[in-house]
């Protein structure tokens, strides 16, 4: 028999089963069980249905990490009302592209991003205003208790079929403006179930919201982890301090994020020494740049946790690549912690190829560089009303296939390494470099806290590479090591024409909310009085 895949089965799951047991741990310090949970999320239903809210409606949720983001998707989604998740990091002109362009009816946001979006209140199609917290906002919004006021059995979920959009979630728009990625019942469900299976999720396992939930649902997780029945841990941001305690008191056994997150937990370790676990073990998993070897080196034998690298996109759910293939691993030594930082393989049901430019699949010979392609349940349905992008996206190289953008290598037991951006690979004198290759030997030297390399302007060579670095020392005047040296150091471990030709010690990088390099502003400042980048990145 075939049954519909829809998304509200995951919090109907953890209430039939779970009802009882604790669901969420508030950033107050309240706490809900799935029974508790899910009757706020009945009564945020019915408010909307009292408000005119339907199937097909567009709700945005402004929030970071906190049980209301939770709420407010869950109680979006049982209406088949559309969940739009907004980055809580932009500016009110960000905000009013991404009301607009969604035609959101309702935006509920957290009491500190409020007032963005009373700044262009009247430029949006939105009539409906909810926030947690009304005393400290500006307007005409309503407190999110008070919206709450309806009866949990005031509201009637309507039919609905595994193939219709449930969710709208924008790309960071480094390129050009957002693009709203359609996912449907069905791609949701089944990527929380990728997600399940290969971050080993368990009934009793208890997840700490260092991930924002509006990146691709928090990668799955507000279903994944509700529909196992296990534990929310909420956060408004990461706060290393705050993170090491949750970890201990509430006894964390799995988290995710940024590696940039990981670097900042290192340093808060080094210093204030805090215990590394409660009484459970901790997995964590990174996604984004694969974090340096040596960082993946620390989180294992000095902090004793389990690390997992993951890839993917906010067009896949973003599930296309996982580090999880303990049998492809050595279990201890050097390589390990170089074949964790890869990428990896495919999860269950989806086919990973790294192909030519003619779309043919390149040797397993861990050299010859392709662009990454993807097809599985996962993958997005289409681009919010662009057709022509979302032609684009699935047949530059491989008809039917969904082009990342990223090169790639592949090592003899399929498991893919990201060399680059196609924007971002440095095309010198006709050799092809990876700035991720730079970046990750720069991160070796002591001195180095950060670095991002782009393709400069050469006369000789066309282009060459630059790195921009935050030191360690933190002062820029006085880095604790000189351009020649950091030069020096790369060409010590790299072929000669991949050397770091150029350096600018800066006190930070540009950098997106989810921890991504953004580059193209780093490359606008060297490309402004050129004609055209040789990568044309």
């Amino acid at each position: 028999m075939k049954k519909q895949l829809l998304v509200t089965d995951f919090l109907d799951r953890a209430r039939t089963y779970y009802g009882d047991y604790e669901a969420i741990v508030g950033t107050d310090g309240e706490r809900f069980t799935y029974s508790e949970f899910g009757d706020r999320v009945d009564r945020f239903s019915a408010a909307l249905q009292e408000r005119g809210v339907g199937k097909g409606d567009r709700v945005a949720v402004l929030d970071p990490n906190t049980h209301y983001h939770l709420e407010a998707a869950f109680g979006a989604m049982q209406c088949g009302a559309i969940h739009v998740p907004l980055n809580y990091r932009l500016t009110s002109a960000d905000y009013e592209y991404l009301l607009s362009d969604s035609g959101a009816n309702v935006v509920y946001a957290d009491y500190e991003y409020a007032g963005k979006i009373e700044a262009i209140r009247d430029e949006i199609p939105a009539d409906v205003f909810v926030t947690n917290d009304p005393v400290p906002v500006e307007g005409d919004w309503i407190g999110f208790e008070s919206f709450l006021a309806a009866e949990p059995d005031g509201y009637d979920r309507p039919e609905m079929a595994e193939d219709e959009i449930i969710t709208i979630n924008y790309t960071s728009g480094t390129t050009g403006d957002p693009k709203g990625v359609c996912r449907t019942h069905r791609t949701e469900s089944l990527h929380a179930q990728l997600v399940t299976i290969h971050h080993h999720l368990t009934d009793d396992d208890v997840y700490l919201w260092t991930l924002p939930m509006f990146h691709v649902n928090g990668w799955g997780h507000i279903y994944a982890v509700t529909g196992r029945g296990a534990k929310h841990v909420c956060t408004r941001g990461v706060d290393a301090a705050e993170v090491f305690d949750a970890i201990e008191t509430e006894d964390v056994s799995f988290l995710c994020c940024a590696p940039t997150v990981l670097t900042i937990l290192d340093e808060y370790a080094d210093e204030h020494g805090p215990a590394f676990s409660g009484d459970n073990p901790v997995r964590v998993t990174a996604a984004g740049s694969a974090p340096p070897s040596a960082t993946i080196r620390t989180v294992e034998d000095e902090f004793g946790w389990e690390f997992t690298q993951l890839y993917g996109a906010t067009e896949t759910g973003p599930l296309i690549a996982t580090s999880d293939a303990a049998r492809l691993i050595p279990e201890e030594g050097g390589l390990r912690f170089s074949l964790k930082q890869r990428q990896g393989i495919a999860p269950l049901g989806t086919e990973l190829r790294v192909v030519d430019d003619d779309g043919e699949e390149v040797p397993r010979d861990d050299a010859t560089i392709g662009e990454v392609v993807v097809r599985g349940n996962q993958v997005m349905e289409e681009y919010w009303e662009k057709p022509e992008e979302t032609h684009a996206a699935f047949n530059e190289r491989l008809e039917g296939w969904y082009h990342t953008g990223d090169l790639a290598v592949v090592n003899e037991d399929g498991m893919i390494s990201i060399q680059d951006r196609k924007k971002d690979i440095i095309i010198s004198g006709g050799e092809n470099i990876s700035s991720i290759e730079l970046e990750d030997t720069l991160f070796d030297h002591e001195a180095v806290d950060d670095v991002a390399v782009i393709p400069a302007p050469s006369e000789k060579w066309g282009e060459t590479p630059k790195a921009f670095v935050v030191p360690t020392s933190g002062d820029p005047e006085n880095p604790g090591v000189t351009a020649d040296e950091l030069t020096a150091f790369t060409r010590e471990r790299l072929a000669d024409y991949k050397a770091v030709h150029e350096i600018s010690f800066v006190d930070t990088i540009p950098k997106t909310a989810t921890g991504k390099i953004q580059k193209y502003e780093l490359r606008q400042r060297e490309w402004d009085d050129e004609d055209e980048m040789v990568g044309k990145g």
